[in-house]
């Protein structure tokens, strides 16, 4: 990871499906750099179950817009060439490349196949609800479109442990596929625990325990990350994905592609959530989104003033695992589910300053903050703010770093500068009234001006001879001050 890297996730959910974003990736990688961005996470650059498919009815993972597969060449984003050249311009300019790995589940098989399953309760997977009996689902892909090329590996009933689909009757239902070394295990916790046991997600779920399917997706991750050049990967739903796999995945990547090979992986626990049991399991050796600290931002946005702003940081990934945690403000599913996720965008500039002007987390911009959401529920981006605090990170926001989170609405820290950066920056923030801070900069600075970069506050804070200044912030509010040269 670069000091003071940034990753910029380049997708949300409601683009338009004309197969254009990775031209638009390619056309954008300049102003990427600029803006001081070292990696991209791309959305799931696999054959889905269809051109709108966002990514992760993930269909055949050796098909990155080659084949005539699911009514369409291309995916969503262009084809495999297109996202080749998207890649390379980005390795031109020294910007990492990370992808969107879905290996959870499988969806759009290609021909109905008969197998026995249990019924099981949606609430508590663990909790049988019909004897052993017979459905046809669509559970054998054999990629017509593809004839083989890369891999003739086919996927059967055998290879997954659950499904959702019973074309025999169509109603929303969890059937645990029955077989050897297969069926509901209520000792089973390497999987999340909601719902009794949080194995399957949707579509057809992967059976990890078959040894042909750890085999083949190794296989796959190898042929895929020397196919693509990229840098890294975003392994999706794993609290979904037995714990042990992820372990053997890492093991396998890292023993071919080195040490440092970059892994990521979103674990979608809830805030209260202890992640000490999956991390130790995994050998602290994959970096997780910080998702406890998104759902602080997305309930300080909801209460205001209510929200104790002093405690954001408390039971946050990037807390204890500073060097684990991926810090972010929103991403493609935050706006999916009745708005309940998503970060209110008055309180967008704390929060991205919360993430990019601290020196714990990778900071991951989303692209819908960035540049705006298309769909039902359009949004505008806030593009000039977030350049904005860019800024001030590339060039001030180094050194040392003292916090003053000592109330409950305003709160603030200042970054002391390093060798190359001397002079840091103070941050103060409200997520109530109007008022000031209270931060000692140091002696060496009294009598010294520092403005707000945000342009929020006009008047000059002067350093007192004490060293000490108190820094004003408007309501709901942040700004972000440094010192005039």
């Amino acid at each position: 990871m670069h000091i003071n890297g940034i990753m910029f996730q380049y997708f949300e959910w409601f683009l338009q499906d004309d197969g254009s974003l990775w031209k638009k990736l390619k056309d954008d990688a300049q102003h990427l750099k600029e803006i001081g961005v070292t990696s991209v996470w791309l959305p799931p650059p696999t054959k889905g179950t269809g051109s709108n498919d966002v990514g992760y009815g993930a269909y055949d993972l050796y098909d990155l817009g080659e084949f005539d597969q699911k009514g369409t060449v291309r995916t969503k984003y262009g084809t495999k060439q297109e996202l080749h050249e998207a890649i390379d311009a980005l390795h031109e300019i020294g910007i990492a490349v990370y992808a969107d790995v879905v290996i959870n589940h499988k969806g759009g098989g290609d021909e109905l196949q008969t197998f026995t399953v249990v019924e099981v309760n949606p609430d508590d997977r663990n909790e049988i609800i019909s004897e052993p009996f017979e459905i046809e689902s669509y559970t054998s892909f054999t990629f017509p479109g593809r004839d083989n090329k890369y891999s003739d590996f086919k996927w059967s009933w055998e290879h997954f442990s659950a499904t959702d689909y019973n074309h025999r009757d169509p109603k929303d239902a969890i059937y645990v596929i029955e077989g050897e070394n297969k069926g509901v295990d209520p000792e089973d916790r390497s999987v999340g625990q909601q719902f009794g046991n949080f194995d399957f997600l949707l579509y057809n779920d992967i059976d990890f325990k078959h040894p042909d399917v750890r085999e083949e997706l190794k296989r796959w991750i190898s042929w895929f990350i020397k196919e693509t050049g990229i840098d890294g990967f975003r392994l999706d739903a794993i609290k979904h994905i037995s714990d042990w796999f992820i372990k053997e995945f890492i093991e396998h990547v890292r023993g071919e592609f080195g040490d440092q090979y970059y892994i990521v992986g979103e674990y979608s626990y809830y805030d209260d959530m202890d992640m000490d049991p999956f991390l130790q399991n995994v050998e602290h050796r994959i970096d997780l989104f910080d998702v406890a600290l998104h759902y602080h931002f997305r309930i300080c946005s909801l209460d205001g003033p209510g929200y104790d702003m002093s405690t954001i940081f408390d039971d946050t990934i990037v807390a204890k695992y500073p060097q684990l945690a991926v810090t972010y403000v929103n991403n493609h599913d935050s706006h999916l589910h009745d708005d309940d996720l998503y970060v209110l965008d008055w309180f967008k500039p704390l929060a991205y300053a919360l993430i990019l002007l601290r020196k714990d987390g990778y900071p991951c911009i989303f692209f819908g903050d960035y540049y705006g959401i298309e769909g039902p529920d359009a949004r505008e981006g806030q593009q000039w703010i977030i350049d904005q605090l860019l800024d001030i990170r590339r060039d001030f926001a180094y050194g040392d770093q003292e916090d003053y989170f000592d109330h409950e609405s305003i709160v603030g820290w200042i970054r002391r500068g390093d060798e190359n950066n001397p002079d840091g920056c103070v941050v103060v923030m409200s997520n109530d009234e109007a008022g000031e801070k209270r931060i000692f900069v140091g002696t060496d600075y009294a009598g010294s001006a520092w403005y707000d970069k945000l342009g929020h506050i006009e008047d000059d804070i002067i350093v007192e001879e004490d060293g000490h200044a108190n820094f004003p912030v408007n309501e709901g509010s942040v700004s972000v001050y440094l010192k005039r040269v």
